[in-house]
């Protein structure tokens, strides 16, 4: 995906630019994607700033903490009900600053409300203290688990997806009971501005528990690296306890540096190039509808997006056939955006002219596609695994479907991958299809649809390799940005206390041995 903390500075302003305290003068302006207008001048929020943010969310976070399940449940609703009654105002600011139609924008808002919804109705079911079971070693004692709140979550957002990609660590790292500071990318800081300033106006009774600082890549820098190296006092209180980072790999792992230098936690999503596998028997006008959509939708600018179809070679053509007819019919103007990030034009060129040179065809569009700052869509076939529109993240509008011998041949190429985000499954029954997503080695998969699992709050969403690592959303998002924490509670007085010297040798080793015979039996 993309990198938020690395892209040249652009984005629009409806909504409040005073983050916390700035006494930069340094700004930058953000540009409307589409026709290159300023939308707004932000601070650039240098590492003075985003320290002293980080030291008023720590102290937000205790009264945070203090509010109890019951508490962060009825604030983190209010903020949500807030939201949905403002979402045309949200609305307004993502087409401005990413350039998607409106629909898009609202929808990608109520995802946004759905997860905040699940993450403040669960904490209490998935991080509220439990008992478990003792076992016979310590059947004397009571044993508790309970889940901590880490404090502050330092939160670094991309553009493609600004209002619901971060709220996937922002709602849940708050329903956790952190307090959190946002870094919006800085192609959509207003969007990132007015999230944080949502959550005052809605809840004015814990200021400063959510905040955004703007400014490049130097800023989300200065949040991953927060306090400096050791020391105690304020440094301390200026680090962040777990960053959670969606952007390029390449970003990542410059983000990783930086939390390495306080050995702070990285949750990590960094994008896909997720594949859709598709058998003979299949529906094939279901999967091509499905595949145009999760290709060309948000102008191909999503992490776990279709950028790859293997289908089984006896229906390649047919497919072929179906996916061009309704792609030809998208109007890039009206069914999806502009590329947001105008250095994306190359990056989609490079990928379409080497596939062609190495033998590639285009059925549908080609280098006359690229009209910035749009890109009509393309299709390609017969592309060689080893080209870079098969290996690397496209992020534009442009889906290669490749045949293969069969599903056992689709499954390998997929997860020959070096991303491991998603993929989708379309074949004649259900079942075969379930069999196939099993031997996928993705985080997600769909079965008879793509992104199927984006609407669902209950599930987990990450990968592994060039796609990241941790999970956001369902209880794994969950205790993400949580600390286990065990507990136990002395009952009775067992036969052979084994944790002191006051019992004898002999007693000792009989509880031992008994234990040992009791082991060996089973």
């Amino acid at each position: 995906m993309t990198d938020p903390t690395t892209e040249p500075t652009t984005e629009p302003t409806t909504a409040p630019t005073t983050p916390p305290t700035a006494t930069s003068t340094e700004t930058f302006s953000s540009r409307s994607p589409a026709t290159g207008e300023v939308l707004g001048e932000h601070p650039v929020h240098g590492p003075a700033e985003v320290q002293a943010a980080v030291v008023r969310a720590r102290g937000a976070a205790r009264h945070w903490a203090a509010a109890g399940w019951t508490g962060r449940r009825a604030a983190l609703l209010a903020w949500k009900r807030s939201i949905a009654r403002r979402m045309d105002e949200f609305a307004e600011i993502v087409v401005a600053e990413t350039g998607k139609p409106v629909h898009d924008a609202r929808a990608e808002v109520l995802l946004a409300l759905v997860h905040l919804d699940w993450a403040a109705r669960n904490a209490r079911r998935v991080l509220g203290r439990r008992r478990v079971a003792s076992g016979m070693l310590s059947v004397h004692q009571r044993s508790l688990l309970a889940y901590r709140p880490l404090g502050v979550v330092g939160v670094i957002g991309p553009w493609n997806y600004p209002v619901h990609t971060p709220m996937g660590s922002i709602g849940y790292a708050l329903a956790a009971g952190n307090a959190v500071v946002f870094k919006p990318s800085e192609l959509t800081p207003g969007v990132g501005l007015l999230l944080a300033s949502s959550f005052g106006d809605a809840v004015p009774e814990h200021t400063d528990l959510l905040q955004a600082v703007t400014g490049p890549g130097a800023t989300g820098a200065a949040l991953a690296g927060a306090g400096g190296v050791g020391g105690a006092g304020v440094a301390k209180a200026a680090k962040v306890d777990k960053v959670a980072f969606t952007g390029s790999p390449g970003t990542a792992r410059k983000v990783a540096a930086q939390c390495a230098k306080t050995l702070t936690p990285l949750l990590a999503e960094c994008g896909g190039k997720d594949a859709v596998l598709v058998g003979a028997d299949a529906d094939l006008d279901a999967a091509a509808e499905a595949i145009v959509w999760g290709a060309m939708s948000n102008a191909g600018q999503t992490c776990a997006g279709v950028e790859r179809v293997y289908v089984v070679e006896s229906a390649h053509a047919a497919l072929c056939e179906r996916i061009v007819q309704k792609a030809r019919e998208l109007a890039p103007d009206e069914a999806y955006g502009p590329l947001t990030l105008p250095g994306q034009l190359g990056v989609v060129e490079r990928h379409m002219k080497e596939a062609l040179a190495a033998g590639a065809r285009a059925p549908l569009g080609g280098p006359e596609s690229l009209r910035p700052p749009y890109v009509h869509p393309v299709v390609l076939v017969d592309v060689p695994e080893d080209s870079p529109a098969m290996r690397e993240e496209t992020f534009g509008p442009v889906v290669v479907v490749n045949a293969v011998r069969d599903l056992d041949e689709a499954v390998e190429r997929t997860n020959a991958s070096a991303y491991s985000l998603g993929a989708a499954v379309f074949t004649g029954s259900r079942r075969a299809g379930l069999a196939v997503a099993e031997r996928l080695e993705t985080g997600t998969v769909s079965v008879d649809s793509v992104l199927g699992f984006a609407a669902v709050p209950a599930l987990p969403f990450g990968g592994a390799g060039e796609s990241g690592y941790g999970r956001i959303h369902g209880a794994e998002g969950l205790r993400a940005f949580a600390a286990p924490r065990s507990i136990t509670v002395k009952r009775f007085s067992p036969y052979a206390d084994l944790t002191s010297f006051g019992t004898p040798r002999e007693k000792a080793e009989r509880a031992v041995e008994l234990g040992r015979r009791w082991h060996a039996r089973r």
